[in-house]
């Protein structure tokens, strides 16, 4: 059974097309030129924050976060960056008596963020927070430490592979992979996407009824 979701932050809850946008303008590159870097370093299999390293040799990106707050151009999210199925996804797994949580590598402020937004959720957790990011399965035992629910019966959903899919289900939760966002796309043949996933989805809104099937299966 499935008792609770517990979801990612980025390209699964909120679209961060302005988000990146708005690091190419600080950076000073066009903002095609920072997708096609970013893209290539997703597909070569590196970590995305290396992506800042080869646009500004020896940028300190938790440094760069605090001069954009100096700046009065913070690094954020709001209502406007959400995907349209989020609020609708969230509020009918609530009213199916699930739990509903939401943990992503994200900085604290974003979780201000994520709590200004007043969605329908029972925990809010940054790995800032926490002091431990994905892919490290540390990250998913301190889910598993906030969530009422064995990891067997909460549900991880994520829109990467190595970050969400895999390091979740060998902390015992399940898994689904929503299919959007650079990553998601990247890594849709990878056979293990089949393999390792309990569930492969291409929006929040087939969740509800997903899961509804899952359980009286």
């Amino acid at each position: 059974m499935i008792r609770a979701v517990v979801f990612d932050v980025g390209e699964c809850l909120v679209d961060e097309s302005r988000i990146f946008g708005e690091w190419a303008d600080w950076l000073g590159v066009p903002r095609h030129t920072f997708s096609a870097v970013f893209g290539a370093v997703i597909a070569a299999g590196q970590d995305h924050r290396r992506a800042f390293e080869i646009l500004r040799p020896g940028l300190d990106l938790a440094v760069e976060r605090e001069k954009r707050i100096a700046a009065e151009q913070p690094e954020g999210f709001g209502e406007e960056d959400l995907y349209p199925d989020v609020r609708p996804a969230l509020t009918a797994l609530r009213s199916a008596g699930l739990w509903v949580g939401i943990a992503g590598n994200q900085p604290t402020r974003a979780g201000f963020d994520l709590r200004a937004l007043n969605l329908p959720t029972d925990m809010i957790g940054t790995s800032e927070d926490w002091g431990v990011s994905k892919p490290d399965i540390a990250f998913f035992h301190a889910v598993a430490r906030v969530v009422p629910c064995a990891p067997d019966e909460t549900l991880y959903v994520g829109d990467r592979l190595e970050n969400d899919v895999l390091p979740a289900g060998a902390a015992g939760f399940l898994t689904a992979l929503i299919r959007r966002g650079p990553w998601a796309f990247i890594h849709q043949g990878d056979p293990r996407v089949d393999l390792e996933t309990t569930m492969r989805v291409d929006s929040l809104s087939e969740l509800p009824s997903r899961i509804a099937t899952f359980n009286n299966s």
